[in-house]
């Protein structure tokens, strides 16, 4: 894709970098000063990049895309993969006897983000530039990431990720764009000449700086930007109070300021937590939304017809105050009208929901919020009086109702409602969660406004998920059906003509051996030795929670340790069961699984009757490098969720690209999955989403499904045993009587008879392997929906207002 750059040329490059920064030459440099500048030599090809202006846009419409986290992971590979320099590179450096894996390893994940919120954002970026979009992306440059996972003695223990060290070259300084953002104080309102003048008061002001890192499309000359800020105190340094000695007191306001852009998520068990998460959310989008102001601007010289030329997209509620803080740009800064700076904001500004949980539908107190935020509280005051006069007209005399669709109502601030009043879209992530948002969550509102309400499935960037981390079976494809579905992925369908091709079979048969083996080696220097590349890997990542059910695994596992140790002649075909994931650091229940989950890895492997039969293994600090090797070599994915409480998912659709076979509810993205692979290529079991319903309003005791499940009961009973000496009563009283709350929240002992029975016609079916290949040729040929590209497209043509070329 890009002759123009050659070995010799790239050589010269990287050897200009050593030379310049480092006063080295390749031939003598550390393998970390050749990473660099193998870095600052891609940078400039980017830049240059940037500096052409690509030909075939398909709008001149900017999209930013607002997300409190970006879950890149590395970006070197991702970036010259894109660029179509991976060979070139490799040779550049075998010169000097530099393997091209040895420098990517430099590289740390970025620690930009935790889960698969982060995740889509990360792929949306990939997508939106390759499509050829005038993309930004905008979050906090977070020091220390969510945290480093460590597991000591079995708990998980929080330590800094200190991604900065090796992470930081990729980021360019724009100090030139810094703006303040204002925190606290007093608001006064002036009028003069017929115009508001608002004065602050003994107000905080933070400068946020930003910092770009650019983001290669794949075979294009577009490069996004996903644009991190800092944040920095505008006070001037105190030189007298240093002088005095008061050394602490002189630095005072700049650690302060600094902490808003150190840790992502911050434990909010307590008002300071809370208070700098809503800091956080706040610092975002108001430096982002000067920074969108400032360049629009400069590139159009008046605000005229801004509301046609740009898209604002909130990632979650996180980003919400987006919304009141557009109105308090536009009329406290350009005196625009109320109605008119209302026009605009709801022309601009779209908002995807991720989560039908309570508790991350956010609410903040009132007076918090107020203390914090004061001349934005004052707007969101103003938007609920008029939001609740509205709605008063449409339902005369129905509180209840006008109560539930308020932004403000019994000292909370509503984000997921100020969200739904404001954008001109709200999407779903999957046909059943946008069904569900609108039935239950949004229903006063999907009733009230329903041309607002849509539905986006999530999608992976599968040039990454695919091609890069699994390049024997992208190689397989494009010799199966040409390299056309890089970029048009819908071509992956027309892999399914050798889904009963055995030559095919045995080739993939080779390529998840060999995977395995890899994964196993990865494993083995991790210290986790002894896993056999024969027995199924069976694999659940994902962020702890409870509604995740990596509990119901568990207890899966339990009954299968209770069936081999009762009869160890039994038949069992081995399997090597592996857990990945990290638990708010708040998260008491999360990390309690955490817990068990390590107590029974370490209980398989030294039992002399489990260890050639089942292990368990739990990946310290899960992230997408280990990702990327971990999901090519997985038999069986486990998306387990209870029905109707996960959103999408999209780790599903990277295992299902990657030719791993899913077993599952019929939940989020899982619907869709069966609808493209047909039923007998998926393993879906429990309960419905409307049966969870229907069973919570008849009253669930979990503890009849105990009494008459002997099985569960065993694998219960084993709670309270333990293993290595740890017992997890506690565990077992939270399933059967709930620990002064409802016992067995998610329903783990409904689903477990049906999932055991599942996942052992699975395991039978995997013996036969032709047909496990079969099915494992037709998950890959159906993925090609479940790329981002298609996502984009949608949320292009649907949300955005920008007709794409193609269909995709």
């Amino acid at each position: 894709m890009n002759n123009k750059y050659t070995s010799n040329s790239i050589r010269e490059s990287i050897e200009s970098k050593l030379n310049r920064y480092f006063a080295v030459s390749l031939d003598s440099a550390t393998k970390n000063q050749v990473y660099r500048a193998v870095v600052l030599s891609v940078k400039d090809i980017m830049t240059q990049k940037r500096s052409v202006k690509p030909q075939k846009r398909h709008s001149d419409k900017k999209i930013y895309y607002l997300c409190m986290e970006f879950l890149i992971g590395r970006s070197l590979k991702n970036n010259l993969f894109n660029l179509g320099l991976i060979k070139e590179y490799s040779d550049a450096l075998s010169e000097s006897n530099y393997s091209l894996d040895d420098i990517f390893s430099c590289e740390p994940d970025a620690g930009l983000g935790n889960g698969g919120l982060g995740r889509l954002a990360a792929c949306f970026m990939d997508s939106m530039t390759t499509m050829d979009y005038r993309a930004y992306g905008f979050s906090i440059c977070y020091e220390y990431g969510l945290f480093r996972q460590r597991i000591v003695d079995g708990c998980q223990i929080e330590l800094p990720d200190e991604w900065m060290n090796e992470g930081e070259i990729w980021l360019i300084p724009r100090t030139d764009k810094t703006c303040t953002v204002r925190l606290g104080g007093n608001i006064k309102e002036s009028w003069e000449n017929g115009k508001l003048d608002i004065i602050y008061e003994n107000c905080e002001e933070i400068n946020a700086v930003p910092y770009d890192m650019m983001i290669s499309g794949y075979d294009t000359d577009n490069v996004g930007i996903l644009r991190l800020w800092k944040a920095r105190s505008a006070a001037n340094f105190n030189m007298s109070l240093f002088s005095q000695g008061e050394y602490l007191k002189a630095v005072k306001d700049s650690t302060s300021a600094e902490i808003i852009s150190k840790v992502l998520y911050p434990s909010d068990n307590h008002t300071e937590g809370k208070l700098l998460r809503l800091t956080q959310q706040y610092f975002l989008v108001s430096a982002s939304l000067q920074s969108i102001i400032n360049d629009y601007l400069r590139e159009h010289g008046t605000l005229s017809g801004i509301e046609d030329r740009i898209a604002i997209h909130i990632n979650d509620t996180h980003p919400a105050m987006c919304i009141p803080e557009l109105m308090r740009i536009l009329l406290d800064q350009y005196s625009y009208s109320w109605e008119n700076a209302w026009r605009v904001v709801t022309k601009c500004v779209s908002y995807t929901n991720h989560t039908v949980l309570p508790e991350a539908l956010e609410c903040w107190n009132s007076d918090l919020f107020k203390f914090r935020l004061p001349r934005i509280y004052m707007i969101l005051e103003e938007l609920n009086k008029r939001l609740c006069s509205d709605l008063w007209n449409i339902y005369p005399g129905d509180w209840d109702r006008i109560s539930r669709m308020s932004i403000i109502s019994n000292s909370e601030i509503r984000m997921a409602n100020l969200s739904v009043y404001g954008a001109n879209k709200v999407n779903g992530v999957s046909a059943l969660h946008s069904e569900i948002l609108k039935k239950t969550v949004f229903r006063d509102y999907a009733k009230t406004l329903p041309y607002k309400f849509l539905n986006v499935t999530n999608g992976i960037a599968h040039r990454r998920w695919l091609c890069q981390a699994n390049p024997a079976l992208t190689e397989l494809l494009d010799d199966c059906i040409g390299p056309e579905y890089k970029k048009e992925p819908s071509h992956l369908e027309n892999f399914k003509k050798f889904s009963d091709n055995a030559e095919v079979h045995s080739k993939l048969e080779k390529i998840k051996r060999a995977n395995k083996n890899h994964l196993s080696e990865h494993l083995s220097r991790s210290g986790i030795s002894g896993i056999d590349p024969e027995s199924v890997f069976d694999v659940q990542v994902k962020r702890m929670h409870e509604y995740k059910r990596q509990l119901l695994n568990v207890l899966k596992i339990i009954s299968y340790c209770n069936d081999i140790e009762d009869n160890p002649n039994t038949d069992f075909t081995p399997q090597t069961f592996i857990f990945g994931g990290k638990a708010a650091p708040g998260y008491y229940m999360a990390k309690e699984i955490i817990r068990l989950i390590c107590a029974l890895s370490d209980y398989t492997a030294k039992s002399p009757v489990l260890k050639d039969r089942l292990r368990v293994i739990y990946l310290e600090n899960y992230d997408v490098s280990t990702a990327e090797i971990l999901i090519p070599a997985s038999d069986i994915s486990e998306q387990i969720s209870l029905a109707g409480k996960e959103a999408s998912g999209t780790g599903c659709m990277k295992f299902m690209i990657n030719g791993a076979i899913t077993v599952g509810t019929l939940d989020g993205a899982n619907v869709e999955m069966r609808e493209k692979v047909g039923r007998e290529n998926i393993y879906i079991f429990g309960l419905r989403s409307p049966e969870v319903d229907e069973l919570w309003k008849n009253g669930y005791s979990s503890i009849d499904y105990y009494r008459n499940s002997p099985r569960l009961r065993g694998a219960t009973d084993r709670l309270n045993a333990g293993f290595n000496g740890i017992a997890f009563d506690n565990i077992a009283r939270y399933l059967t009587s709930g620990n002064n709350g409802i016992a067995d929240p998610y329903m783990c002992f409904v689903d477990f008879d049906s999932y055991v029975k599942t996942a052992e016609e699975m395991v039978k079916d995997y013996g036969d392997r032709s047909g496990w290949l079969k099915k494992s040729v037709i998950n890959i040929a159906s993925a090609g929906y479940f790329s981002s590209d298609r996502s984009i497209s949608e949320y292009a043509e649907k949300i955005w207002g920008i007709p794409t070329a193609k269909k995709v």
